[in-house]
């Protein structure tokens, strides 16, 4: 790995890092919070692509389980994994491998039309961005963090799958955000 590869580890995992220390926001009859730890998988993928953007968010579980208080609330060690989120923080490992490939997979920023400019410019790469965060930042992570969530709380998985549609709208929108940031940096090559 070069020296390149683990600066940026470091920095995306302590963005995570940091992201994760905002004070998760309760919801009432869910025991998941609402945190900004995703927006931050979300990123890692779409910038780093899978394999960086894995190793970050590896990187991120390990020093959480290692006993260091860097979860949202200042949760920290095994014990977490045996909670209702433990799924959801595993989930995010796969998730931000599929966010980045998928991103590399899609189709590289084209060189503008004559006459587009801004946001006309940028929209289908958002989107095909965006498209990527949906299915790995969300899906992958749900499809982990469901089962988990349903096993630990003794909930069906109906009701567990239904417990998480409340995350829905705030995801989507950490999606697009994530997609509008990760343009801006592959566009001016800044990674």
């Amino acid at each position: 790995m070069k020296t390149k590869d683990l600066v940026l580890i470091a920095l995306f995992t302590a963005m995570i890092i940091v992201l994760g220390l905002i004070p998760p926001v309760p919801v009432p009859w869910v025991p998941v919070p609402v945190t900004l730890q995703t927006f931050g998988v979300m990123l890692a993928g779409l910038i780093l692509g899978p394999w960086r953007g894995g190793l970050v968010v590896l990187t991120y579980v390990l020093i959480a389980m290692v006993g260091i208080p860097v979860l949202p609330g200042g949760r920290a060690g095994l014990a977490v994994l045996a909670g209702p989120t433990g799924g959801f923080l595993l989930g995010m490992i796969p998730g931000a491998v599929v966010t980045g490939w998928l991103a590399g997979r899609l189709p590289k920023d084209g060189a503008a039309t004559s006459g587009q400019q801004g946001w006309s410019a940028m929209a289908p790469q958002v989107l095909r961005y965006w498209s990527a965060c949906v299915v790995g930042g969300l899906l992958v992570v749900y499809a982990a963090g469901i089962p988990w969530l349903s096993i630990v709380t003794g909930m069906s998985l109906s009701k567990a799958a239904w417990a998480i549609v409340v995350f829905i709208p705030g995801d989507l929108l950490k999606a697009l955000i994530a997609s509008i940031v990760a343009q801006r940096v592959r566009r001016l090559a800044l990674v």
